[in-house]
C-alpha cells in the first residue's frame, strides 16, 4: 500500500470515527486502486479519491409514528447521496435495528462502484432507518413508512434519487412508501424500484440479486471450462436473495444444502428441492417465521442455533464446492474463510453486501479460488432496478424472458469487465481488483469531465 493511500485511509478514519464498516469498504477499494493511481497521476491531482469517499449529501431526520397501542415511537431516518457523476443516486433503503450512519455510508460507497459496473447510468446512494419491521403489524409498518416518506419525499425523485428495497424493506414496505410519495407529490413517477407488477414494477426484480449472483458464479466457472451442475452449495440467509439464489441453483442442476436466519441455520444433506423452497418462501414471506421450522418439518435436517460465543460461523464448515453468502455484512471472517477452503470450496459468489471481512478476502485471494466480490456478484438487483426505471420512463413493461435475458447479459458484461481490468492492471484472475478498478475508472473519468463539483 502506497504512502498516498495510507494517508487517505488515515484521513477517512479520523474524519469518520466509530464507522468501522465504512473504513473497511474504503480500504478494500483504495487498496486495489494503488496500481491505477500510479498510471494516472491526473486522478491524484484532481483529488478524485478524496472526493469519492465524501458523500455529496447526508440527510438525517427523525421519524415519529404511533404503534397499535397508541404509544408514540421515534426512530431515526437517513439518506446518503454518495455520488451522482454517472446518473441519479440509486440504492436501497434498509430497515433494521443495526442501521446507523457508518453502515449506510459503507453501503452507499459500495453502491457507487456496483452501479458503475452495471453499465447503466446510475449514481450511488443508500438510506434507511433503525426501525425494526420484525414483529410489527401491517398497520404499524404502514404508519412508520408514511412518516418516513413524509420527510424523504422532498429529497428524492425519478431524476434525482431513486431508492429501492434492502434488508427489512420488501414489497409491503415499498408499497406503503410509494403510496405516500404519490399522495404528497401528486404524481405517479418511477421514484422507487421494487414496485408491485400492477403499478410500475418489473418482472424478475425480486429474483434479480439471487439470480445474478448465480449467473456470476456460472461465468467464473466457465473460465475453467466448468458449470454449476452437480455442485454442492452453501447458501446463508433465507430472505429474498437467498431464496432466489437457491431457486436458480436448482434450475442449473446444483444442490443447495443450507439456509439461515438470525436464530440459526439448517443443513439439509439431501438438498433443498423446489417443494422445500416453496415451504421456505411461505414461511419467510407470508408467515414471517423462523428457519428452525424447516428442520421440524423435514426429517434428516440438522438445525444449529446461533452461538454468539463462537469465533466462527459453523454454516461455513460443511463440505461443499460453492458458497453464496446472502445474509449480511461480515458474516465470513478469516477463520470462516479458512474453514470454507479446508472443506473444498473453490467458488464464492457474494449475494449480500460486503459479507466477507478483509482478512477473509485475503484468504480467498491467496488461495486463488474463484471469488466474486459483492459489488460485482450481487449487482443483478440494482441492474434490474435500473431496467425498471427504463420501463417506467418508457411506460412499457417487458416480458419475464426479456428482463432475464438482459440481466444475464449485464452479469456477463460485469464479469468480462472484472476479467479485463484485472489483466490490464497486472493482476489476472483477481476479481476484487477487476471490480474496483472497472467501477472506479468510469466514475473518475466522469468526475474529471464535469469539473470541480
Amino acid at each position: 500500500m502506497s504512502e498516498y493511500v495510507k494517508e487517505l485511509l488515515g484521513e477517512v478514519k479520523a474524519k469518520n470515527p466509530s464507522e468501522p464498516e465504512f473504513h473497511q469498504a474504503v480500504e478494500e477499494v483504495v487498496d486495489s486502486l494503488d496500481i491505477v493511481l500510479e498510471k494516472h497521476p491526473e486522478y491524484r491531482a484532481a483529488k478524485i479519491l478524496q472526493r469519492i469517499v465524501e458523500p455529496e449529501r447526508v440527510i438525517m431526520f427523525r421519524v415519529p409514528w404511533m404503534d397499535d397501542q397508541g404509544e408514540v415511537q421515534v426512530n431515526r431516518g437517513f439518506r446518503i447521496e454518495m455520488n451522482s457523476a454517472i446518473g441519479p443516486y440509486k440504492g436501497g433503503l434498509r430497515f433494521h435495528p443495526s442501521v446507523n450512519l457508518g453502515i449506510l455510508k459503507f453501503l452507499a460507497f459500495e453502491q457507487v462502484f456496483k452501479n458503475s459496473l452495471t453499465t447503466l447510468p446510475m449514481g450511488g446512494g443508500k438510506g434507511g432507518s433503525d426501525f425494526d419491521p420484525k414483529g410489527k403489524s401491517d398497520n404499524e409498518v404502514m404508519r412508520f413508512c408514511q412518516s418516513f416518506m413524509s420527510e424523504l419525499c422532498r429529497h428524492i425523485g425519478p431524476n434525482t434519487d431513486v431508492p429501492a428495497g434492502d434488508i427489512g424493506v420488501g414489497g409491503r414496505e415499498i408499497g406503503f412508501l410509494f403510496g405516500q410519495y404519490k399522495r404528497l407529490r401528486n404524481e405517479f413517477t418511477g421514484v422507487l424500484t421494487g414496485k408491485g407488477l400492477n403499478w410500475g414494477g418489473s418482472l424478475i426484480r425480486p429474483e434479480a440479486t439471487g439470480y445474478g449472483s448465480v449467473y456470476f458464479a456460472a461465468e467464473m466457472l466457465a473460465t475453467r471450462g466448468e458449470t454449476l451442475e452437480g455442485r454442492v452449495c452453501l447458501v446463508s440467509g433465507s430472505g429474498n436473495v437467498a431464496q432466489f439464489t437457491v431457486e436458480k441453483l436448482i434450475q442449473l442442476g446444483a444442490k443447495a444444502v443450507t439456509l439461515s436466519d438470525s436464530s440459526g441455520y439448517i443443513y439439509d444433506e439431501a438438498g433443498i428441492t423446489e417443494d422445500k423452497l416453496e415451504f421456505v418462501m411461505e414461511l419467510k414471506n407470508a408467515r414471517r417465521g423462523r428457519i428452525k421450522e424447516y428442520a421440524e418439518k423435514y426429517p434428516g435436517v440438522v438445525y444449529t442455533p446461533t452461538d454468539s460465543e463462537l469465533d466462527h460461523s459453523p454454516i461455513w464448515s460443511h463440505k461443499a464446492d460453492c458458497a453464496f453468502p446472502s445474509a449480511t455484512q461480515n458474516e465470513i471472517n478469516g477463520k470462516d474463510a479458512g474453514n470454507l477452503l479446508a472443506n473444498g470450496i473453490y467458488v464464492v459468489s457474494e449475494g449480500a453486501n460486503m459479507p466477507t471481512s478483509l482478512d477473509g478476502v485475503q484468504n480467498f485471494l491467496d488461495a486463488g479460488i474463484l471469488y466474486g466480490p459483492a459489488k460485482a456478484a450481487n449487482a443483478g438487483g440494482v441492474a434490474v432496478s435500473g431496467l425498471e426505471m427504463t420501463q417506467n420512463s418508457m411506460r412499457l413493461p417487458w416480458t419475464r424472458e426479456e428482463v432475464d435475458q438482459r440481466l444475464q447479459q449485464i452479469m456477463k458484461d460485469i464479469h468480462q469487465t472484472c476479467v479485463d481490468m484485472a489483466e490490464r492492471f497486472g493482476t489476472p484472475g483477481n476479481y476484487v481488483n477487476g471490480a474496483n478498478i472497472g467501477g472506479f475508472l468510469k466514475i473518475a473519468d466522469s468526475m474529471m469531465d464535469q469539473g470541480l463539483v
